[in-house]
């Protein structure tokens, strides 16, 4: 076990917006409530759509699956409640736009199911990924990427850095900070099975330095473990910057490799798992629970009772305002599921809970600047600020030029789609925009 509180690490570029974390971090969590309905969308992560398993009328129980792929990359899609099927058909996605879901409406006679320690040990790697797999676990920092797939090591692969970030780099969001206060002990427990599964040489919990407080929550359980390969486990402490929490970033920063355009970490002996994802893995393998609720920050200048709330997977934005009781201190002009700089806005209130949400923000006309955009002046500093040395400008000139061909050889499909580069922009092109839309060709072209 290792900490050292004045070496912080980073990587090159970024930036630093205002954080807004004191406007969530503050509250206490605000514990499980039970909605009147859900709305499961059977698309909840990249990869192959589910198929319905149940049809309308039918009755599920909590923790039951209800959609499912034949695909290896897929994941299934469980019933966060108990109750009777109302409905199977297209409805409003936060990413996707619209994706076939299915409307479970809820038997009030039950409560929620209590999930106690498995008496089932587990005895192989093939058990702890059958287990991941079978309970949907997906990444928990907002990507979504099937858990069980990342984890299934290729045979001439081999990991020898685990990482698990626990940098919450986007503005406002709290949910894993808390999480990481709440459940120490459990996260241990998580990372200690990811151990087991992966055998890597090192493993390092990555935490930004605004989180003060969990280096020696984490470092505290560590030194009371009997457990040999928690005590060897390092807490690296990150410098607070926009965006720490990419896996490249986390990398390059902890590590000093770089991960080599178009390839991703595995090739260079890194797998990165958000500290979410871990808390998950637990509560799979020890206690048989799907990963049906999470916590989610609900957040914003709009907000009265900003704070981290403990939901049911599919229960409805509208749903979760009205249940939970959150006001408003003004009216929003704005909802972004997700952080500021790379969340989606919705137009609406009727928006499920995800798997992958993280938190939901309701911001004002103070942060919904419109501006118009104006000749590049070649300052550069979008190249400054992309923390994976790409070359920001030129994606936007080439894609308003329609030369497409030329974008591969850019390594535009490196682009994490941060927005440090909008961000800094001061002739305001909307850079990420251009680059969303870049891909989308590259991608038709390649069908």
């Amino acid at each position: 076990m290792g900490i050292n509180i004045f070496r912080k690490k980073t990587f090159k570029g970024g930036i630093h917006p205002e954080y807004n974390k004191g406007i969530s971090i503050r509250e206490p969590l605000h514990d499980l409530k039970l909605p009147d309905k859900i709305v499961v969308p059977l698309s909840q992560h990249i990869g192959t759509p589910n198929e319905p398993l149940v049809k309308k009328g039918d009755y599920v129980e909590e923790g039951q699956i209800i959609g499912k792929s034949a695909s290896f990359v897929s994941s299934p899609v469980h019933s966060s409640i108990y109750g009777t099927v109302t409905g199977i058909e297209k409805e409003f996605h936060p990413v996707l736009g619209a994706s076939l879901s299915i409307a479970i409406e809820r038997d009030k006679e039950k409560s929620s199911k209590k999930y106690v320690k498995s008496g089932n040990k587990i005895s192989s790697r093939e058990d702890i990924l059958e287990k991941i797999r079978l309970y949907g676990l997906v990444g928990m920092g907002g990507a979504g990427f099937h858990t069980h797939v990342k984890l299934s090591i290729p045979k001439d692969k081999s990991v020898d850095i685990l990482i698990l970030n626990g940098a919450e780099c986007e503005p406002f969001l709290t949910c894993d900070h808390f999480l990481m206060m709440r459940k120490t002990k459990e996260i241990l427990r998580g990372i200690e099975i990811l151990i087991d599964l992966l055998q890597p040489k090192e493993t390092y919990i990555a935490i930004e330095d605004n989180k003060q407080l969990m280096f020696f929550a984490f470092e505290n359980l560590m030194k009371s473990t009997d457990s040999q390969e928690l005590r060897d486990i390092k807490i690296s402490i990150l410098k607070t910057k926009y965006p720490q929490g990419g896996e490249k970033e986390l990398i390059k920063a902890i590590t000093g490799r770089e991960v080599p355009p178009g390839k991703i970490p595995l090739e260079v002996g890194c797998l990165v798992q958000n500290i979410g994802t871990a808390y998950a893995v637990y509560e799979a393998c020890d206690l048989d629970k799907p990963l049906i609720e999470r916590i989610i920050t609900i957040s914003g200048d709009c907000v009265k009772n900003a704070g981290n709330y403990l939901v049911k997977v599919g229960m409805t934005l509208k749903d979760m305002v009205d249940l939970y009781g959150i006001d408003f201190n003004h009216d929003f002009k704005k909802i972004i599921f997700g952080g500021p700089m790379m969340g989606i806005s919705v137009p609406h209130m009727n928006v499920p809970i995800l798997k992958s949400t993280s938190g939901v923000l309701f911001l004002s006309e103070k942060y919904i600047k419109n501006f118009e955009e104006s000749q590049c002046i070649r300052c550069a500093k979008c190249v400054d600020a992309c923390p994976l040395n790409l070359l920001p400008t030129e994606f936007a000139k080439h894609v308003k030029k329609e030369r497409w061909a030329d974008l591969e050889n850019l390594w535009i499909s490196d682009c994490i789609e941060c927005g440090a580069c909008s961000y800094v922009c001061p002739s305001r092109i909307p850079i990420v925009s251009y680059v969303k839309e870049g891909k989308s060709v590259l991608r038709k072209f390649k069908k």
